[in-house]
């Protein structure tokens, strides 16, 4: 499982046919991305990997928590967001915060569902 930060928590946990994605921040290589949409494609890029590893895909997202540091850019957020999942998007709440780790301008945190087969 892949911690870009090193920070102590664990990016994806799978319970049951459950896996929560801890928040996703816009990081590639270890550093944020510089502009506001690369940061939102990142982030959405990274919450795509995390999901991956657990063998899911946004489709299987039910649930995100969004985190801006300037509701001013929610527009151009939900446009990458819409392009990012398809109908029926999940569920979700988004929210400003003072301020996010890395002085990120965005995190997203989800929780997928694996359908018994």
């Amino acid at each position: 499982m892949t911690n870009p930060t090193g920070l102590p928590y664990t990016p994806a946990v799978a319970a049951g046919d459950w896996v929560v994605v801890s928040g996703q921040l816009g990081l590639r290589d270890g550093a944020l991305v510089a502009d506001f949409a690369g940061e939102v494609d990142q982030v959405l890029a990274n919450l795509r990997d995390r999901l991956a590893e657990h063998g899911l895909g946004l489709e299987h997202v039910v649930k995100t928590t969004c985190f801006l540091a300037d509701l001013d850019r929610f527009g151009e957020f939900n446009e990458r967001y819409a392009a990012a999942f398809a109908e029926p998007r999940p569920a979700r709440s988004a929210f400003q915060v003072a301020r996010l780790p890395f002085d990120a301008n965005v995190e997203v945190e989800a929780w997928a569902y694996r359908s018994p087969a």
